[in-house]
């Protein structure tokens, strides 16, 4: 078990159309919930009352019956307000309630699609509707006092025959939404649904909201462990920030930043890309029209942004571009309706 990878599996390698629009448009989370600790790191029921100091910032996190609402939970928020902003990009109104296929959205954020992974689902609805916040953190440009839950209601609208949910509808709270309306939100790596720790999802949101693209961003131990919403002893935390750290120098699998600790403090830097493949020439139109053949029922400027994509982030070096993606498409087949029932 010492040598397993830190990452969870890419459980839909084969994702359909309507996913990819999704990650395609970015996957984007809340500037708020990224900065500050709003979610606990526990892996099981956590039923303390949580309170964060920052400043003049505060926050208070209470529990629902089934504990605080937890950083894997942050999933189906980072879902929805990735639809939201992808329909405002196509010059649509966003709207606070949403209908989603439940099935979709688990594939989408990497999550199981078995009778338990529905189970899991449904216990994430409960924790983000009955945790209640209190804080002063403003997503806008209002500042005041507010209370709130992170979702306002869920309802499950339709289900299959043996009871499982197929469709339901979420209704986000004001202060999400704000985040959105103000574009107070990041674009994060689709690797971000793989990693298999809370603290690994943490370090990667705070290292995205404050080091950015600088060259450098450095935290001191004790505020980082603020940040991070650790209820663990400074002498623990350093020890599960260390394995992280060395897990990362072996697999690599924390995306977009590297970690260093020195003299008590957490030293981020971006990784930079090696310039191996700086240019993808645009494609012929003999090849959009043989790439549908091997391809048909996927929009082919969607996959030829998720290859573009794939050739860069894995630093793919392509000697002709056309016949690449020709190859890409076949791999990726017909489009084929997963059965839900």
């Amino acid at each position: 078990m010492t040598n397993r990878n830190p990452l969870l599996p890419d459980r839909h390698p084969q994702q359909d159309f309507f996913v990819c629009d999704i990650v395609d448009a970015a996957i984007k989370g809340d500037m708020a919930s990224m900065e500050h600790p709003v979610f606990s790191l526990m892996t099981k029921p956590d039923m303390t009352v949580r309170n964060y100091q920052n400043g003049d910032k505060f926050l208070r996190a209470s529990p629902s019956a089934k504990g605080l609402a937890t950083v894997h939970d942050r999933d189906i928020l980072i879902y929805c307000i990735s639809q939201c902003v992808a329909a405002r990009n196509e010059g649509k109104e966003p709207s606070a309630k949403l209908k989603i296929n439940a099935y979709e959205m688990l594939k989408a954020t990497n999550r199981q699609t078995s009778g338990r992974g529905y189970d899991l689902l449904e216990d994430t609805l409960r924790r983000l509707q009955g945790t209640q916040i209190e804080t002063n953190i403003k997503q806008g440009s209002k500042a005041r006092i507010s209370g709130f839950s992170l979702i306002d209601r869920y309802d499950i609208v339709r289900e299959t025959l043996d009871g499982r949910m197929l469709d339901l509808e979420i209704t986000l709270s004001d202060w999400v939404t704000e985040s959105i309306k103000n574009n107070h939100v990041l674009t994060l790596s689709p690797t971000y649904f793989q990693l298999r720790k809370p603290l690994e999802r943490r370090l990667y949101e705070i290292a995205r909201k404050h080091c950015g693209k600088q060259p450098k961003w450095e935290i001191g131990l004790e505020k980082l462990k603020e940040k991070a919403g650790s209820l663990s002893t400074e002498k623990e935390f350093k020890r599960m920030l260390s394995k992280v750290i060395t897990d990362n120098l072996t697999h690599k699998h924390m995306p977009d930043y590297t970690f260093e600790l020195a003299d008590h403090k957490l030293i981020v830097r971006p990784i930079r890309s090696a310039p191996t493949q700086s240019y993808l020439p645009p494609l012929s139109s003999d090849t959009y029209e043989e790439a549908r053949k091997y391809a048909s029922g996927w929009d082919i400027r969607v996959l030829e942004s998720e290859w573009r994509n794939w050739v860069t982030t894995k630093q793919i070096k392509i000697r002709n571009a056309d016949t690449d993606f020709i190859s890409f498409c076949k791999k990726r087949g017909p489009y084929k309706q997963e059965e839900l029932f």
